[in-house]
């Protein structure tokens, strides 16, 4: 394979905007990630990848938020567990306290549109945990995420966000005060993808297990099956990491958490404190 002189960051910032990690895991192993691109560029035959400036939007990017990889002290090393899907990159925003954030990081997850029920047992877990000394993780989402977000901020504690876009924006767009209060607040953002990213189907999954990778445990509030949070909940099952179910109502929006208990794949935690002897 000829030899490329384009940074390793640089093109693990190239192979990233154009291939999942299962795509070049291979070649990876084998090769520097400079020369895998040149690799790709070469028997790209359309010539989009030749076109694409590796420097300039590396460089660009990098205005908004900070980009490490498995080099860099920051990288959190439980993400080699994901095997060949571990990422190629990270971007982050709050990336000088990461280590000291994934260190710790329990995700506390569910449904967007929660009862009131789930969002008053966010609360109660989401709040014990942070006061533990553990990080609260979660996404952006409507309903329980986000609020744990917030019971974490109200016990004085930061947060971990782990979204499905470019750290640019907030997913869902009308959180952008909550992500811009856990910056303020000490704690970080991550992300798969590059600052101008827009959400979708595909990055929600990823992001999804990406969050199930970062944390020791997963506390499963409430959840309706096949939905991202289902989809954290079993990748943390797949990672080895221990899944807490909460007790939820008796309700067709916790079909997820039904099932998983039901499968012997998540442990009941019927209060925060339970919850706590576990992790």
């Amino acid at each position: 394979m000829p030899k490329s002189t384009l940074s390793d960051r640089a093109a693990r910032a190239a192979l990233a905007a154009h291939f999942t990690p299962d795509q070049v895991a291979a070649d990876l192993a084998r090769y520097s990630p400079a020369d895998v691109w040149l690799q790709r560029v070469r028997h790209d035959g359309n010539g989009r990848l030749a076109q694409y400036g590796t420097r300039d939007e590396l460089d660009n990017a990098q205005l908004t938020c900070r980009f490490i990889i498995p080099a860099d002290e920051a990288w959190p090393t439980a993400l080699a567990d994901l095997g060949p899907d571990c990422p190629l990159s990270l971007w982050v925003r709050g990336g000088d306290q990461l280590p000291q954030l994934t260190d710790r990081a329990v995700a506390v997850t569910g449904n967007r549109n929660a009862t009131q029920g789930a969002i008053a047992r966010t609360q109660a877990f989401a709040t014990a945990v942070a006061e533990a000394g553990h990080t609260v993780t979660a996404t952006l989402a409507y309903g329980v995420d986000s609020a744990a977000h917030r019971a974490a901020a109200q016990a004085g504690q930061a947060s971990l966000a782990v979204l499905p876009c470019g750290l640019d924006r907030a997913h869902p767009h009308d959180h952008a005060q909550l992500l811009s209060s856990i910056a303020a607040s000490g704690g970080a953002m991550v992300s798969l993808y590059r600052p101008g990213t827009a959400a979708s189907g595909a990055t929600l999954k990823a992001s999804a297990r990406l969050m199930a990778a970062l944390a020791r445990a997963v506390i499963l509030i409430e959840a309706l099956d096949h939905t991202e949070a289902t989809c954290t909940a079993e990748s943390a099952v797949a990672l080895n990491r221990p899944l807490l179910a909460a007790p939820a109502d008796a309700d067709v929006r916790s079909s997820g958490n039904a099932r998983l208990l039901a499968e012997q794949l998540a442990v009941l935690v019927p209060d925060p404190a339970a919850a706590l002897r576990l992790l």
